[in-house]
């Protein structure tokens, strides 16, 4: 564990996956069919946990492409605007499109209309991962879906190939989107492949039962891969909280209660604040309750990016709870 706290003292984090545009039916609580405007923000997850990233003072670089129209410049100034560093962001042309959630910021039935035909974010080149200083990283943080189709797949397990060759700890969100593959049995092999090649694995229930092979075998699959050569693994259950595993020992972490208004977003807070506290030297018990913590702030906000607390909101909140 000696390389994690190491490395985790450079606070520079480089994150690999898609960035997009949500757009939540506003005022909060109203339906989407029902509404007449809408709130804009950046979404999805590797935006998301670069954003949750900076805001509690880590540096946070995006690895991703953007579509070369209003979206796209839309996705770059709102990521400056939080302080994520868009050096590693490729615009494309053609018919390349960010991704556009529309969503409702309600907790009972919340419905979400995604439209990803021809994400941008999957046209990864190899030049932008030979442009990366891996060195110089904490960690390299990969999301799920950015494994998901060509040319990213090569693209990404290029990347994990070069960060770990560089000293630079492999973090793998396993970040699951069945409609993002051809078939569950190559998210499953692909996946499992690059958890064998991870430093850190996270995910929740079903994600793990999906590199296990079934429900029963997640949580022992987690806890096996922390016993092989993973630094640690978290295995995420919802309300009831996250168990995380080391190569030694395990602990259980629950989770904070709010009032939450969505109930997108808790992931990728969790990620952020974890790695954020490791980065400013907290043992892995209070990285993992500030992890919690920035989920929960994140579920009881508006939007995912802008309900990212920083670290005075952060400590605040936990003094309180």
């Amino acid at each position: 564990m000696q390389r994690l706290w190491r490395r985790m003292a450079l606070n520079h984090f480089l994150i690999l996956g898609r960035v997009g545009m949500d757009l939540y039916a506003d005022p909060p609580g109203t339906k989407l069919e029902d509404a007449g405007q809408f709130m804009a923000t950046i979404g999805g997850s590797a935006g998301n946990i670069a954003v949750a990233l900076a805001r509690q003072g880590a540096r946070a670089a995006l690895l991703s492409c953007v579509a070369d129209d209003a979206v796209g410049r839309f996705c770059l100034a709102r990521l400056a605007e939080f302080g994520v560093d868009t050096t590693h962001v490729r615009t494309v042309g053609g018919p390349a499109r960010n991704a556009l959630a529309v969503t409702e910021t309600r907790i009972d039935d919340t419905q979400v209309a995604l439209y990803r035909n021809g994400a941008a974010d999957l046209c990864l080149t190899e030049a932008q991962v030979e442009g990366v200083d891996f060195a110089s990283l904490s960690a390299l943080v990969v999301t799920g879906t950015a494994l998901s189709a060509m040319p990213s797949r090569a693209v990404t397990l290029l990347a994990m190939g070069a960060a770990r060759a560089a000293g630079a700890i492999v973090v793998l969100d396993i970040d699951h989107r069945p409609s993002a593959w051809a078939t569950q049995e190559e998210a499953a092999r692909i996946c499992r492949a690059a958890a064998d090649n991870a430093d850190i694995v996270i995910g929740n229930e079903e994600e793990f039962a999906l590199l296990a092979g079934d429900m029963a075998g997640g949580r022992l699959y987690a806890q096996r891969r922390a016993q092989a050569d993973a630094m640690f693994t978290i295995y995420k259950r919802g309300a009831a909280g996250a168990v995380t595993f080391t190569p030694d020992f395990g602990f259980t972490t629950g989770v904070f209660p709010v009032r939450a208004q969505k109930p997108m977003g808790a992931g990728d807070g969790f990620m952020g604040g974890l790695l954020a506290a490791l980065a400013q030297g907290a043992t892995l018990e209070a990285a993992v309750q500030r992890g919690a913590a920035t989920a929960a702030i994140i579920v009881a906000g508006v939007g995912c990016a802008p309900a990212s607390p920083t670290a005075a909101e952060l400590a605040a909140f936990m003094a309180r709870v």
